[in-house]
């Protein structure tokens, strides 16, 4: 039986309807997340504001994300789990009608704040919620299956969010968004209902969560500011720097090309890290991202050849995320929504970094060559993955008899 006690458990560890309700969870989170940059121009000419500053859209919705995500995930490993969520999807609505009613642009800005907040407490508690219900022997997947929904947000969601707007407005937009998460709220209110507080992993992972401290949790997150660096040096400035090269027309199918990749990525790093150990996992992902973006600078020019590159770098590069998921988790099993949380705020970090370096470091190198120093960041997360290793705990004498 699954942890809710009212159907088998499938392979993945977890009962379907909980998987599907956590994916359309984040798959509308995450169409929130990346749609706003497509309507960047259609809000511009709404407000009356220049287009280069709508992009403060975006930056204050990470700034409170990396801000308030530590606290709600303190907050949601002592509170109950499902009511924080609940109430995360609800202010999630309540700032999307919002941002669709804002009349000025100082408004919309603090509309996105109060939906960074909201997407701070969602996130990382979506994933604990099925991280520690899920079998031990099958985290890693799960959480990949989960994620995979805010993956496809980034090559679905949000291009259907950009179409829809064309013809309705961008305010219509997130009318829908947040119909859709307040439609979501009653369903998570009750379905994680009498499942367990937390799951832990094997005894050994318990006892070496309950020995890690302050700088095992540091190296742990730092590994996923290092990844986002390297990841997002190359996707946050590949549609400018095909614009500038001419090839406008190859930007849509090239991006579908990196989303299908990073979604099979995630899949295949979800299963695998579960039989092979999620450290494994993610150390050889890093390695290979490294290896695969220098490749994508070599192939750039030739755009058949980059469209390969792009798909293969997706692919490794996303396989890291779910592993490193399930490590933080397996090492801070009682601590699980706090660490994804502090996890997910050092995504935005490194995301954030890649954005403020990259775009100075692009007009001195050119965008190939800034790649380069993306490759350079994976090969160091992948020596720092992992973590300090925690002192083992003595065995006991079950544990020394298997």
């Amino acid at each position: 039986m699954d942890s809710t006690g009212d159907t088998p458990a499938p392979a993945a560890g977890l009962a379907p309807k909980l998987v599907v309700l956590a994916w359309l969870t984040q798959f509308l989170v995450g169409t929130d997340l990346f749609v706003v940059a497509p309507l960047l121009p259609a809000i511009a000419t709404s407000l009356d504001v220049p287009e280069a500053g709508t992009g403060l859209m975006i930056t204050v919705f990470s700034i409170a994300y990396v801000v308030a995500s530590p606290f709600a995930g303190w907050l949601s490993d002592r509170k109950d789990r499902a009511t924080i969520l609940v109430w995360a999807l609800l202010l999630f609505s309540v700032a999307n009608i919002a941002t669709a009613l804002a009349t000025d642009f100082g408004l919309l800005l603090v509309t996105r704040v109060v939906a960074g907040v909201a997407a701070a407490a969602t996130g990382p508690t979506v994933y604990s919620l099925v991280s520690t219900r899920a079998r031990p022997q099958a985290r890693a997947q799960v959480l990949a299956i989960v994620g995979s929904g805010l993956l496809t947000a980034l090559w679905v969601g949000a291009p259907a969010g950009a179409l829809l707007s064309q013809h309705v407005g961008w305010q219509a937009t997130f009318v829908i968004l947040a119909a859709g998460t307040f439609l979501l709220a009653l369903p998570n209110a009750f379905v994680w209902r009498g499942g367990p507080a937390s799951v832990s992993g094997t005894p050994q992972e318990a006892a070496k969560g309950g020995r890690s401290g302050t700088g095992v949790a540091v190296f742990g997150v730092a590994v996923t500011t290092l990844w986002a660096f390297s990841v997002y040096s190359l996707y946050t400035f590949l549609a400018i720097a095909l614009h500038s090269d001419g090839r406008k027309g190859d930007v849509t199918w090239l991006l579908v090309v990196y989303g299908v990749g990073a979604v099979i990525g995630g899949q295949v790093g979800g299963r695998v890290a579960d039989r092979a150990g999620a450290v494994r996992v993610t150390r050889a992902a890093l390695a290979l991202t490294a290896v695969l973006e220098a490749a994508v600078a070599l192939v750039y020019p030739a755009t058949w050849a980059l469209a390969c590159a792009l798909g293969l770098f997706a692919l490794a590069a996303y396989a890291f995320f779910p592993a490193q998921q399930r490590h933080l988790v397996d090492m801070f099993p009682e601590r699980a929504t706090g660490m994804l949380s502090w996890n997910n705020s050092a995504l935005f970090v490194g995301l954030s970094l890649a954005g403020a370096v990259g775009g100075q470091a692009v007009d001195v190198l050119g965008y190939p060559t800034f790649l380069y120093i993306g490759a350079a960041v994976a090969v160091a997360a992948c020596l720092v993955a992992g973590g300090r290793p925690a002192r083992p705990a003595p065995a006991t004498g079950q544990e020394a008899r298997t």
